[in-house]
This record gives C-alpha cells, sequence and structure tokens, in this order.
C-alpha cells in the first residue's frame, strides 16, 4: 500500500491521490479522509470531493489559511495509513433485467460466453460498494463487478438512455438517475428513484454504501434477445 500524494490543484484547492486501484480498501481511505476533513470545519474550506481514488479540497478565493490547510493535511496523511471499514446496512435495488429495460443483455452475455441469466445471477451475487457520485446528479458508481462479467462501454454511446437504466462498464456498474446520453452497457433497470432535489438528502445512494442489486424475474431467453 503505497502513500498518498498530496498536491496543489489549481489555485484554490488541495488534492490528495491513492493508489489507483477501484476497490474497498482504497475506497475506505478515501472516504475515510473525507470525512475527516469535513469534521474538522476548517475556515475557508468551501467543499470536501471524494472521488474514486482521490479527494479534492477546494478553498474559498479569500481563504488566507492555504498553507495551514496543506499541513494538517500532510501530518494527517503521515499518521494514518489505512481506513476502519464501516460496514453500515445493506441497501436492496429491485432490477429488472433484459428485453427492453436490458437492451444489452444478451450482448453482454455473448461477449463473456455465458448465458443471459447467468450473467444476471453473477450481476446480483455481490454486494456492491458505492465508490462515488458523478456524472448526473444521484449517479453511483457501484463496484467491483465479477471480472467474469465485465465489458467495456459501448463503442457508440446512445443519445438516449431511460431514467433507472443499470449499466455495466469494466469494474464498475451504475445507475442512470435521469433520461441522458450514455455509453453504458444497459442490462437492466430500476423504477428507483435516486436523485430528488426536494428529498433529504437528494440522492437515494451516498458513497460508502453498500448496495445489493436484486433481480424481479429471470430473463427468459426470448426476453434477453
Amino acid at each position: 500500500m503505497s502513500s498518498p500524494r498530496l498536491s496543489r490543484l489549481g489555485d484554490y484547492a488541495w488534492l490528495v491521490t491513492f493508489e489507483p486501484r477501484v476497490d474497498a480498501e482504497t475506497s475506505a481511505r478515501v472516504l475515510d479522509l473525507a470525512a475527516w476533513v469535513v469534521a474538522q470545519r476548517w475556515a475557508g474550506v468551501r467543499d470536501v470531493v471524494p472521488a474514486l481514488t482521490s479527494v479534492a479540497v477546494h478553498l474559498s478565493p479569500e481563504c488566507a489559511e492555504a498553507g495551514e490547510v496543506q499541513r494538517r493535511l500532510a501530518e494527517h496523511l503521515a499518521q494514518h495509513t489505512a481506513a476502519r471499514d464501516a460496514e453500515g446496512p445493506v441497501i436492496e435495488i429491485a432490477v429488472s433485467y433484459g428485453g427492453p429495460d436490458g437492451p444489452d443483455l444478451a450482448a453482454v452475455a455473448d461477449a463473456v460466453q455465458l448465458e443471459p441469466d447467468e450473467v444476471v445471477r453473477r450481476h446480483c451475487a455481490v454486494t456492491y460498494r458505492v465508490f462515488m457520485l458523478g456524472f448526473l446528479p444521484g449517479f453511483p458508481y457501484l463496484g467491483p463487478v465479477d471480472p467474469s462479467i465485465q465489458v467495456p462501454r459501448l463503442a457508440v454511446p446512445r443519445a438516449r438512455v431511460p431514467a433507472g437504466s443499470v449499466g455495466v462498464a469494466g469494474q464498475q456498474t451504475g445507475i442512470y438517475p435521469r433520461e441522458s446520453p450514455g455509453g453504458w452497457q444497459i442490462i437492466g433497470r430500476t423504477s428507483e428513484v435516486l436523485f430528488d432535489a426536494a428529498r433529504t438528502p437528494p440522492a437515494r445512494l451516498m458513497p460508502g454504501d453498500r448496495v445489493r442489486l436484486v433481480p424481479l424475474a429471470a430473463p427468459s431467453p426470448h426476453e434477453a434477445a
């Protein structure tokens, strides 16, 4: 496990970069650091943004304590090399796989040389971690996906992906919170509302949450085609 790297991010931010691995250990370190910075309530810190393998600490332009923020970040990183992986409740999301809801399921199954129902079984057998939110408000990057069903993004993204669509791309699976263009391979869809600006918090899933995807019904070969 290598030491994280602290660097300047533009004029008003510091960036802490961890190992470039998308896994539970790296995610725990990222979220642990982000939570610690938020808890410090440093004057001049405008926002703390955890990503897949990094944490950005954004400062207000008028902040006069940028050097002090750097010093305290460096001190904390030198003293804390591991994070406690807190295990919260598992959130279940019901998904309809295949057919119109999963137009790429058959292609994914063909690419990995499995039957569609076996792709679904393996996709639902994992307890996923929400690594981060991004791309769209409330879009959860979940992982890691079983290596046997990992597939790349589409060569040509779709102009329209319906809200609730469940896609896979490499090590990750994600859920589109609203209609948008997108290049992930769509294998299912959920009716769960993942983002509602009138709700507190507005995002249904948050970084660090554990998620299980539950199939509403196994697709038949005819439905998956």
